[in-house]
């Protein structure tokens, strides 16, 4: 046995076992039978079930035990025990195992997919996080890491993230099509609830952003089945990678901002990248360059500007609250639903894929900005009122009549009590002449009357047209020095 071992490079337990088989099924003889001498003859005597053959041959229903098995606490020890119990002579456990997983792979075949260069770019975030902790509170937060994997050359992108919320989730997705150098045909992704509004088996609808942003890459996005893991085989593989290769060498190192997490995550993914691997014998940048790279569309010109998207309804004062501010929109949309994106300097608002109103966003809380043209004719005579333009409309008309507004505005406690009566006195143009208007208020001026119903009395009477009145004569002051009418008499 030592020499046979030492000839074929096989231990000697080996040629041990051989010999056993072949004493037990008797060809200890050479040469061999006749009926035996082809390699399969050879096999089935060799290599026939070994130990205690079950005497109740009854196989279990193997659609039974793939129903129970979907039942929670359910395992498949418990299931043979049952088998065992109903058939005591029955098989044993190893390959009641082994069966059922026949029976499963049976039952739902794997598809391997050829993934075309170019075709598809997957993405998804991995499990395990990285701390990082804030240098000013000593506050620790968990970072998230996002995984971005192109589908032919298995070219593999990194990037930490403060959450998984949209805004984070669309900053990821563009930092890879720019780490790329271009864009795939399709973009597969999980179930994300900050990218899928609505996960349906057939046909899941994406959020507002994450389709604008789609179509502005001039892709298409693929979100996965739910609970199908395998619709992503290559970011699940990718995922594994990262955790192993880049964030299990960082685990000992301490971050206190996100940008230096990326810093090192970066450094790391260029070295992964850059490897070697071992089955296809060439390094994911090699690939990359040689065949998927060519495949892509290229970038376009501007990148994704992010935007978020909301509904609100106009209120009876024709505006909409939107993150506690208020923007205005044409009167004639009062009580309607528009849709409202949210830049991070604009707010655009949107009624039937029609562009009606265009504002500057205003701070974190608080305060109305309002378009003159969106209001009524009869609200935009008071909208904006204040009492230098009151005055200067005024002084369209003359001296005077700017005067007599000034003085109604100046006294009252407070100017607003005089706009009422200084917007009557420049209505009264429309039914008299701006020049007996102007010679109303000079009139009014002088003999002190400064009111709105003076000026239209003097206007109605026509005492604008009559001569100025006589100037008072004033009274001499009292001193003993002067000599009254009485000294005369």
């Amino acid at each position: 046995m030592r020499e046979i071992a030492l000839r074929l490079k096989l231990s000697k337990t080996t040629v041990s076992t051989y010999l056993l088989r072949a004493r037990e099924a008797g060809l200890n003889c050479w040469p061999l039978p006749a009926d035996r001498d082809d390699d399969t003859t050879l096999k089935q005597a060799l290599f026939q079930r070994v130990g205690r053959p079950p005497r109740d041959l009854t196989e279990p229903d193997w659609p039974r035990v793939s129903a129970e098995m979907k039942r929670k606490g359910v395992t498949l020890v418990l299931l043979w025990e049952e088998y065992r119990a109903a058939h005591p002579d029955g098989y044993g456990y190893t390959w009641f195992c082994q069966s059922y997983r026949a029976f499963e792979s049976r039952l739902s075949p794997r598809y391997r997919n050829r993934h075309e260069a170019g075709a598809t770019m997957q993405t998804d975030y991995a499990g395990q996080t990285v701390p990082i902790v804030d240098p000013a509170t000593g506050a620790e937060y968990r970072a998230q890491i996002f995984v971005a994997v192109l589908g032919a050359s298995n070219y593999t992108f990194a990037w930490a993230s403060l959450s998984q919320k949209l805004p984070d989730w669309i900053e990821a997705q563009a930092r890879a099509l720019k780490f790329f150098h271009g864009v795939p045909k399709a973009i597969v992704c999980d179930n994300l609830r900050a990218a899928v509004a609505k996960p349906l088996w057939f046909e899941p609808s994406l959020t507002r952003t994450f389709s604008d942003m789609a179509t502005h890459y001039d892709t298409t996005v693929l979100p996965t089945r739910p609970a199908k893991p395998r619709d992503k085989g290559k970011v699940e593989g990718a995922v594994l990678i990262v955790e192993r290769w880049i964030l299990a060498r960082l685990r000992n190192r301490q971050f206190f901002s996100i940008e230096a997490l990326n810093v090192a995550i970066a450094e790391l993914v260029d070295d992964l990248n850059a490897r070697t691997m071992r089955r296809v014998g060439r390094s994911r940048r090699e690939l990359f360059e040689e065949i998927e790279r060519p495949a892509l569309q290229p970038l376009p010109d501007a990148p994704f500007e992010y935007a978020e998207w909301k509904r609100a309804k106009v209120h009876p004062d024709y505006h909409i609250e939107v993150l506690h501010s208020f923007y205005s929109v044409p009167h004639r949309l009062i009580g309607r639903q528009v849709d409202v994106r949210l830049t991070h300097r604009t707010l655009e608002i949107f009624y039937n894929h029609e562009r009606v109103a265009v504002h500057h966003r205003r701070g974190p809380r608080g305060g109305h900005t309002t378009i003159r043209e969106h209001m009524p004719k009869a609200h935009q005579r008071y909208g904006g009122m204040t009492p230098e333009s009151l005055i200067e409309r005024a002084a369209r008309t003359g001296y005077h009549t700017a005067a007599l507004v000034e003085r109604l505005m100046r006294d009252r406690p407070h100017p607003e009590q005089g706009y009422r009566s200084a917007l009557g006195v420049l209505n009264l143009r429309r039914q008299f002449t701006p020049d007996r208007l102007e010679a109303a208020c000079e009139r009014a001026l002088t003999t002190g009357t400064i009111s709105y119903g003076s000026v239209r009395s003097i206007l109605i009477t026509g005492l604008d047209r009559a001569p100025g009145p006589p100037e008072p004569v004033t009274a001499p002051p009292r001193h003993d020095n002067i000599r009254g009418p009485g000294y005369y008499q």
